[in-house]
């Protein structure tokens, strides 16, 4: 797995580049005042996991055409509009270490240039003329948009079952990566048995992601996160590592803590004090445990792409997702 990390990094550096041309292609195209919010949101960078599964799969399945990294680009212009819109929501100040574009160019700007984004994601499609590709980023939208009303919904909300968070997680991250496994399947022009593998692939990579960063969200400073520590708790968000810590108290101390975490106005110092509990507690890491089973499956499907390099890339991932840090 070390040799397939290592390639999996060469990987990426070698088609960042191809990426990250087509993204500014598009960006140089918008309209004047569309462009200033989108690129300080698209140059901010961030891992163009999206994207490059997109291109893995299809290069997996042997595609034949042009422009599949202008495909690709148009799920990270789907996902950077989503980030956007959910900074404003969550009234963050950074974003991948950089001041959040809302806090720069006003919240009026940043809601439209998201929007400017979803349209960019859905033309760029459209221009393919696959009536299959359109449906999958229609549908991507829809669940991704679900899953953040759910959270929305769930804030503050102690009651919120691993069930219900899980429906949370799936469709306000792991439906974006689906799709876009999906699309290079798609693209590819796959078998109905492949791209229900690269579906399997992408849901169960997606959850297994959210998982993760939600770990790190207690573990990881902002300095490496490019976001405050502990900062979901801070929002009245019950993600998995603070459902587990509730799961683990008495349940009189757990009445308590309840009560505090629903109250709008819960003090700084108590939330430090249950953030390092959560920490102590080793609650994090059984997040990252929880991220294992997941990852089990989305292993299996690989099992029915051909024996390539696209393929042994793909299961590196899986070690990238367990193990990021950021």
């Amino acid at each position: 797995m070390n040799d397939a990390f290592a390639q999996l990094k060469v990987a990426f550096l070698k088609e960042l580049p191809a990426i990250n041309a087509a993204i500014l292609r598009e960006i140089d195209a918008l309209h004047p005042l569309v462009r200033p919010v989108a690129a300080h949101v698209m140059d901010a960078g961030g891992k163009r996991l999206r994207p490059m599964l997109t291109v893995l799969f299809a290069r997996a399945l042997n595609f034949r055409g042009d422009d599949l990294y202008t495909l690709a680009s148009s799920l990270e212009f789907l996902h950077s509009a989503t980030l956007m819109h959910d900074d404003i929501l969550d009234n963050a100040d950074l974003r991948r270490g950089r001041q959040a574009a809302h806090m720069r160019f006003g919240v009026t700007p940043t809601i439209l240039a998201g929007d400017a984004l979803l349209a960019l994601a859905n033309e760029i499609v459209a221009r393919t003329g696959n009536p299959a590709l359109t449906s999958c980023i229609s549908k991507a939208i829809m669940e991704t948009a679900s899953g953040e009303i759910m959270e929305i919904a769930a804030v503050r909300n102690a009651g919120l079952s691993r069930a219900e968070y899980l429906e949370i997680i799936t469709g306000k991250t792991a439906y974006l990566i689906q799709s876009a496994c999906e699309f290079g399947a798609i693209a590819a022009g796959a078998s109905q048995r492949q791209c229900v593998a690269a579906r399997a692939f992408g849901l169960n990579l997606g959850i297994a992601f959210q998982l993760v960063d939600d770990a790190l969200d207690y573990t990881s400073e902002a300095g490496t996160s490019g976001k405050p520590l502990g900062g979901d708790l801070r929002e009245g968000k019950f993600t998995l590592p603070l459902l587990l810590y509730l799961e683990s108290l008495p349940a009189n101390e757990r009445s308590i803590t309840v009560r505090d975490l629903t109250a709008a106005d819960l003090p700084v110092d108590r939330q430090d004090r249950i953030i390092a509990d959560i920490v102590t507690g080793g609650f994090a890491g059984r997040t990252r445990d929880e991220a294992k089973t997941y990852l089990a499956l989305a292993s299996r499907a690989l099992d029915v792409l051909p024996v390539c390099l696209e393929k042994n890339l793909l299961g590196a991932m899986i070690d990238f997702v367990l193990k990021r840090d950021k």
